[in-house]
């Protein structure tokens, strides 16, 4: 019988600033695909064409706790790539005590910054997310997902998705 990899820790670096004790919790981005049903003559159903991705795109909502002046600094920035992030997981295995390394960059900017409720003697935290242009998640130096919206880029386990895409319209 074998156990799943448990995530038993996390770090979050937010443009090289380690956020050692301040992170609280990071909800990891869903990959998502806009899809659309066709059905035409000669077909028994429907099969779903594949747009590319949905329209929420790729989003990193994460916690700190206390004041996070970084990320208020970082709030309207221009560029949309203009905040780098970086996701830092181990994941352990219990039967084996096998620990892989997850890592998740994103570049993007932050959407929304929730101070939270402000109450003397209590907890207080910042719930920031993140909407992102760039997406790379690499597992025990095994690069598995990169996605670049601005620059046509998807790769998948190694394979280039776009490339005849990008051939085609000339890039």
């Amino acid at each position: 019988m074998a156990l799943p990899h448990k995530l038993k820790n996390l770090m979050l670096f937010n443009d090289a600033n380690i956020y050692r004790g301040l992170v609280k919790s990071v909800t990891l981005p869903a990959l998502g695909r806009k899809m659309e049903a066709y059905r035409g003559g000669g077909m028994n159903g429907p099969v779903k064409a594949d747009l590319g991705f949905s329209d929420d795109g790729i989003q990193l909502e994460w916690k700190t706790g206390g004041l996070d002046l970084i990320s208020l600094k970082q709030f309207g920035a221009v560029n949309a790539s203009g905040v780098a992030l970086r996701f830092s997981g181990a994941y352990e295995q219990d039967d084996t005590g096998e620990v892989s390394a997850v890592e998740i960059v994103v570049r993007g900017r932050h959407e929304t910054i929730e101070m939270g409720d402000a109450q003397p003697g209590e907890d207080t935290e910042h719930s920031i997310t993140t909407t992102c242009t760039y997406y790379k998640l690499t597992v025990d130096n095994e690069e598995i997902i990169e996605i670049d919206l601005l620059n046509f880029i998807e790769k998948v386990g190694g394979k280039d998705m776009l490339e005849k895409q990008r051939k085609a319209i000339g890039l």
